[in-house]
């Protein structure tokens, strides 16, 4: 299975930008998919946005369309996930997961995906 190492969480005022980071070691030759993933207090985990690996195509949650991008590295082995106009709402523990089986789809649920990070914090001052 593959190693995945979350950075760049923090503390930031509401309208400022953060870039997260995913650390990819081990396998990685076969990831077909990576996704971020974010999780508030006493709030089930939830989808934020996807990147399929064999053409690129991305998928966002609804609310974060337009203020934030995902895009990968593949020599680095590093996921990305640019952040800006952050809002209160946005405050929560930020996941990084791949997926090593094949797919073209981009998937968008919990348990579609292998690997996952230990989180990183973002809280999101107003």
């Amino acid at each position: 299975q593959v190693q995945l190492v979350e950075s760049g969480g923090g503390l930031v005022q509401a309208g400022g930008s953060l870039r997260l980071s995913c650390s990819a070691s081990g396998p990685s030759f076969n990831i077909f998919a990576m996704a971020w993933f974010r999780q508030a207090p006493g709030k089930e985990r939830e989808f934020v946005a996807a990147i399929v690996s064999i053409h690129g195509n991305t998928d966002y949650l609804d609310s974060v369309k337009g203020r934030f991008t995902i895009s990968r590295d593949t020599d680095k082995n590093t996921l990305y996930l640019q952040m800006n106009s952050l809002k209160s709402e946005d405050t929560a523990v930020y996941y990084c997961a791949a997926r090593q089986s094949f797919t073209v789809k981009v998937k968008t649920t919990v348990n579609e995906y292998d690997s996952w990070g230990q989180g990183t914090q973002v809280t999101v001052s107003s």
